[in-house]
This record gives structure tokens, sequence and C-alpha cells, in this order.
């Protein structure tokens, strides 16, 4: 089970000395200070998420030692401060050491070595305010987030899907919906307010892969909803996951899936995503759409209209353009859309 930490780690001068020291640059821990300090255990974890000798370090202390327990490689860490999530991080290697954390960081007065170590098999700086995560169902307005938090389950992927945070667990998901539609853990769909974003985009590597803090899809539902005036938008938090759009107005009820690219995987995911929305929206539902920040290939809309989903594409700045599917094919999909 994927889990997403929220840890503070920019709110005073100590911490963001940290920051400067191993999160701004990485760390050579095959230094003879630092190498042996390593059991041999730590040493084989270290070089198999970092072959390079190099990686970016964050530790906790001993009060933190059972959250520390439950974590593993692959966890989302949410790196915050003075009011914004600041950088975005996926642990690597995870191990208690206090004399080698000694050698990063000055032990804390109070509670001693930061002794939960672990490395970041990538790490990228971001700045997404607070608010955009108070927007989120099943957090607070106001909540600052003070000492390390681990989410689990639903909330873990709501913060990231509501983010737009897209790991490797994510993408091996989105491989599944281009075969099929991907069923979740259920629970109570519930309306929620649309968020602002406000960063674009943000791309990290690392030895394994790449994790994006995908900005752009943000970007683009904010740009269109400015075109909107005449109607209302929310957000449903729904068993199939957090939708992008959900209007309401005088034409009806339209729910809407947003994509940072035109290619045939994010047409497919676009649908794939709709379809599995369906079952948990509210009724009436009267036409679904996928928003694409170009105009996309006439085959891939065609792949949209066959299934009864509209598409909207971006033309020019704050411009867009509609191509509805036919009358008689939506209706004919309509019938398919509720008969679950």
């Amino acid at each position: 089970m994927l889990r997403v930490v929220i840890q503070p780690s920019y709110g005073n001068p100590a911490a963001r000395r940290h920051w400067h020291d191993t999160l701004d640059q990485e760390v050579d821990f095959k230094a003879p200070h630092r190498w042996e300090l390593l059991t041999s255990a730590q040493r084989d974890r270290l070089l198999e998420a970092h072959p390079g000798g190099t990686a970016r370090f964050w530790g906790a202390t001993k009060v933190h030692d059972k959250k520390m327990e439950i974590l593993s490689s692959g966890d989302v860490v949410l790196f915050t401060g003075q009011k914004y999530v600041r950088g975005v991080g996926e642990m690597g290697a995870i191990f208690r050491n206090a004399d080698f954390a000694d050698t990063l960081w000055n032990p804390d007065p109070a509670n001693g070595a930061w002794r939960n170590v672990y490395s970041l098999a990538s790490f990228s700086p971001v700045m997404i305010p607070y608010e955009e995560i108070w927007e989120l169902p099943g957090f607070n307005h106001g909540d600052n987030f003070m000492g390390m938090r681990v989410l689990r389950g639903d909330k873990a992927e709501e913060i990231l899907r509501g983010l737009h945070i897209e790991t490797d667990v994510e993408r091996e998901v989105k491989d599944d919906l281009d075969h099929g539609i991907t069923k979740t853990v259920v629970r109570e769909t519930v309306v929620v307010e649309l968020e602002g974003m406000h960063v674009k985009s943000t791309t990290y590597t690392r030895e394994a892969g790449e994790v994006v803090a995908r900005r752009a899809e943000s970007m683009l539902v904010r740009e269109y909803l400015a075109t909107r005036q005449d109607v209302q938008w929310k957000r449903l938090s729904t068993p199939a996951g957090l939708t992008d759009i959900y209007l309401s107005g005088a034409q009806g009820t339209e729910l809407i899936e947003a994509k940072s690219d035109i290619g045939v995987r994010y047409v497919r995911e676009a649908l794939a995503q709709l379809l599995d929305y369906i079952p948990h929206a509210p009724r009436p539902l009267d036409r679904m759409t996928a928003l694409f920040p170009e105009q996309p290939e006439a085959r891939h809309i065609e792949l949209l209209h066959r299934y009864g989903i509209g598409c909207t594409f971006r033309v020019a700045p704050g411009v867009f353009e509609h191509m509805e599917p036919a009358g008689e094919s939506r209706e004919q999909m309509r019938k398919l859309w509720f008969a679950t």
C-alpha cells in the first residue's frame, strides 16, 4: 500500500540548514567518515538505490520511530514549510543509524540524533500552497501540518490525485486503464469545491524511472473555467477517484476530465476515467467531456465520440472549441452509461 508522508522541513532556521545541506544537494555517502559508520546491510541498500554513491537525505528523531517502521521504499514525501509544499520526493533506502545521521545534521537539542534516515530516490522542489490541500475532501482549512504525518489508503491517493502528483505506482494503474477500467475501494461520493492550482509542472528523474508533479492539467482547468462564467463548478470525490471538473448550469450537468497532452495514451486515460466515474456521478448527468491543451487527432476524437463523450480543446489563450458527438450517438451511449 502506497503511503504519503507530510514532512515539516522548512519552518525554522535549523530545518532550512538541513534542507540546504542534504536536499539542495546530494551527499557523498561513500566518503570514509560516513561509509565506515554504515552496516553492511545499510551499504547494500544505499548502493542498490543509488549506484553512483551520492543521494539526497532526510531524517527523523526517535519521536517518530514507530511511524518510520511502517514506511518503505517508494512511499511519497511532501516536504512542507511556511504554508507551502516545497518539495516532492520518493523514498529510497530507509534505515536507523544515529552515528551516520550525525555526519549529516546536528542532533536536535531535545530529541537527539535524526537517527531514522532515508534517502530520496527522486526529489524536486515545488511551490504548492496549503490551500490546495485544504480544499480536498478529508482535509481541514487552516491545518498547518505540524509534525510528521503518514497518510494511507484513500487519503494518500486523494492528495496525490488532488495535487496532480504521479508516481510509478500510478503509472502502472494508468497502464491498466489502457486495457480496461480500474476499480478502487468503494467509499461515499461527495461534492467538494474546485481548488486553485498555481504551479505549472515539475519533472524529476531517478535511476529507476520518472516521477511527475503534473501541474499543466491544473493550469488548463483554471484557464478553461475562466471562460465558463455561466456555470457553477465543483469536484467529485468518488470511489473511482477525484474528478477534475463537475459543472452544473442552465444547460445541465457535465463531467470533465482534463489532460496535459493529446497523445493516444492521454485520450484513452480520459475515456477510461470518465467511464469509471459514471456509476458514482450524481443523477442526472447530461454529458461528459475530455479537455485537452490542443486539438487531438481526428481518430482520437472519433474514439471519444464513439462512447458519447465530447472533446474540448484550447485553440488560443483563453479560447476553447468544443466538438460534441452526434446527438443520437450520445443518447444511445447514455443508456449504457447508466445501465449499471
